[in-house]
């Protein structure tokens, strides 16, 4: 695998099988293999440092989550729920080689019109950002890094 991009994410280990000559890679929240692609490599590192070292519950994560937005079905990457079931987290993942724009802020605040999740993250592997959105006060703070979700729970509850 060492035609692999290196990431700004910590090195964790991920389940790979060759399947002729396509390479698949376990997805541990869907429970199956699926087509390595970069965004897809992207999406089981961010994946994996959130359950291994940020203690995100595997049972309370989705990828892959349809949403109905303007009577369009669209696909959300990863949706993190709290432990009453509501979206805590919504992660959208790019490409490394994609650059991280406004574009695609505006594409996961779209999705948070429907889902009204508490902390908005996206990362192209390289770049990771995260805002918290205060319900109350009808504002965003972008936050130095992704929370830890024991810590994030705790935090102060707005929404």
């Amino acid at each position: 695998m060492s035609e692999l991009p290196k990431l700004n994410l910590p090195v964790l280990p991920l389940r790979f099988r060759h399947v002729g000559d396509r390479v698949q890679v376990w997805d541990k929240l869907r429970r199956k293999y699926v087509a390595l692609t970069p965004e897809e490599y992207v999406r089981q590192r961010f994946v994996a440092w959130l359950t291994a070292e940020l203690h995100y519950p595997v049972p309370l994560m989705n990828n892959e989550i349809s949403i109905t937005l303007n009577g369009t079905r669209r696909r959300c990457d990863t949706l993190v729920f709290d432990r009453a079931g509501k979206p805590f987290m919504i992660v959208e993942y790019k490409s490394p080689d994609v650059k991280v724009t406004q574009d695609v802020f505006d594409q996961i605040v779209r999705y948070n019109m429907v889902l009204q999740a508490r902390y908005l993250v996206v990362s192209n592997g390289m770049s990771h950002y995260c805002c918290r959105i205060d319900y109350q006060s009808g504002e965003y703070h972008f936050i130095p890094q992704i929370p830890d979700y024991v810590a994030a729970m705790l935090g102060p509850i707005d929404n």
